[in-house]
């Protein structure tokens, strides 16, 4: 890559995108990367500021800045994915090919920004996405990169470098199920999901109150592709709950929700329900407000077994919104995934809920 006077590079290879900024909203390439510059086509350079000009010079060391974003692009983009139309200016951007959970590998979005001259820049990961949602943009910030820093973007997230690359780019990701493996973002599908629902508590089970626990979940889960296969009712007797749960494992169920009794008083036992059940907790509590009394098991090991505390009756937005579509995606959750909820764990209550458009779960 050299720099020439524009006035002199008549025949010369642009080795950028030239942009024209009208004032009113047009913004937009005059000359693309690639493009012989003719006699015509000074006057038009100058008018856009470009006295000087780089001119592609390529000795083998450098990718240039599209071919790097394509490079950022073939390590990033997992399963479910894909680009923007075009790559310009080393800019490209990642959309959502179905609806599901955006994942992001934290780890390796950070080790790849903190490389330099290269920047990912995403949506928050285990939120719900809708197909075509627009989930990261990725740009290299100079005109070309080092092939080098490149090859260590790669290893970086793959742990070596590709096999099979040629001219600094990638191959192209292979379709099916390992298609993502081991890239930065993936979106996993939801899927059907047969859910049995167990109602507690003395006072909905003698009828001195009417139940409205049952409408709030069955609202939240008709968000999602799910089919409630049964509603059972109990009485705060632990063994009467214990067996509400195992009939519903037994109907068929993947994944039981049970209301009610996760408190610490002692006439609630469903805790104690959940956890002879399945044989143990991912956790009793989170770090979330509102949802600190929240319990996750998981019955063999993949079953979810959910206690939902009262907030979730009352309050917009809890711990469920940001857990059951993990849930849905069969996305294992961990007891330290649970506690890293406590930083942005905080629903500030805002009098208009822009839910998930906020700092809430993040």
């Amino acid at each position: 890559m050299k720099l020439m006077k524009t006035e002199d590079a008549v025949g010369q290879i642009l080795c950028q995108d030239i942009t024209q900024i009208i004032r009113g909203g047009y913004k937009g390439p005059v000359f693309r990367k690639g493009h012989v510059i003719t006699e015509e086509d000074i006057p038009v350079l100058l008018s856009v500021g470009k006295d000087n000009i780089y001119i592609w010079e390529n000795d083998g060391s450098l990718v240039h800045e599209n071919d790097g974003a394509e490079i950022l692009y073939e390590i990033s983009a997992g399963q479910n994915i894909r680009p923007g139309d075009d790559i310009k200016e080393g800019k490209i951007e990642l959309f959502a090919e179905i609806d599901g959970l955006f994942k992001v590998d934290r780890e390796k979005l950070l080790a790849v920004n903190s490389l330099g001259e290269m920047m990912i820049a995403s949506r928050h990961g285990d939120f719900p996405v809708k197909a075509g949602d627009k989930l990261a943009g990725e740009r290299i910030i100079p005109l070309a990169i080092e092939k080098e820093k490149m090859e260590k973007a790669r290893e970086t997230v793959f742990g070596r470098a590709a096999e099979g690359s040629e001219n600094g780019a990638l191959p192209a990701a292979v379709g099916g199920k390992d298609a993502g493996a081991g890239k930065i973002f993936n979106v996993l599908p939801f899927h059907h999901k047969k859910v049995g629902i167990v109602t507690t508590g003395n006072e909905v089970y003698y009828h001195r109150i009417e139940d409205t626990f049952t409408d709030v979940v069955m609202e939240k889960l008709s968000e999602y592709d799910t089919e409630v296969i049964g509603h059972e009712l109990s009485s705060d007797d632990a063994e009467m709950e214990i067996s509400c749960i195992r009939k519903l494992l037994d109907t068929g169920a993947d994944m039981i929700l049970c209301t009610g009794g996760m408190s610490v008083d002692p006439d609630d036992r469903t805790p104690l329900a959940i956890r002879t059940v399945a044989g143990g907790q991912i956790t009793y509590g989170s770090p979330v407000l509102p949802g600190a009394m929240f319990q996750l098991s998981y019955y063999n090991n993949i079953i979810p077994l959910v206690g939902l505390p009262g907030c979730v009756m009352h309050a917009k937005r809890t711990v469920f919104d940001l857990i059951l579509p993990r849930l849905l995606a069969d996305d294992p959750v961990s007891r330290e995934e649970i506690a890293a909820l406590g930083e942005g764990g905080m629903c500030l209550n805002c009098k208009t809920c822009t839910f998930p458009n906020c700092g809430f779960g993040k």
